[in-house]
């Protein structure tokens, strides 16, 4: 199985020990994504819906250096540091994410550098 790790300056350097993403197989796996920007990787905006669409931009930019997109995603793992901002969250989400993969959406207690959200991403490459 061939397996390749996916690293691009156009999304957040990580922040940890691990990848911004991973190929193995037929499949990319993201680590999650917030919205950071990937030039200092200062938080970018304070609300929902503009760490949202950093958090899509980022995905979007470690799709592209693995060559796919986001009509390929198959399982998107949603995490969102308040519940009550689902339905502007899902309004940035659902103009990325068009393919209306499997999807989990759920409220952790932090997340971290203290963001409102993070993505993590399953893309079938074939």
């Amino acid at each position: 199985m061939a397996m390749k790790i996916i690293h691009t300056d156009k999304a957040p350097a990580a922040i940890g020990p691990y990848s911004q993403g991973y190929i193995a197989g037929d499949f990319l796996f993201t680590s999650g994504q917030g919205g950071l920007n990937p030039e200092d990787g200062s938080v970018h905006g304070k609300t929902v819906e503009e760490q949202a669409d950093q958090t899509c931009r980022n995905l979007q930019a470690i799709l592209e250096a693995a060559g796919t997109d986001f009509t390929k995603v198959v399982k998107a793992t949603c995490y969102l540091a308040d519940m009550n901002d689902f339905k502007a969250f899902n309004g940035v989400y659902e103009k990325y994410i068009v393919s209306k993969p499997a999807r989990t959406c759920v409220a952790v207690k932090t997340l971290p550098l203290g963001i409102l959200c993070e993505i993590e991403l399953v893309v079938y490459l074939k």
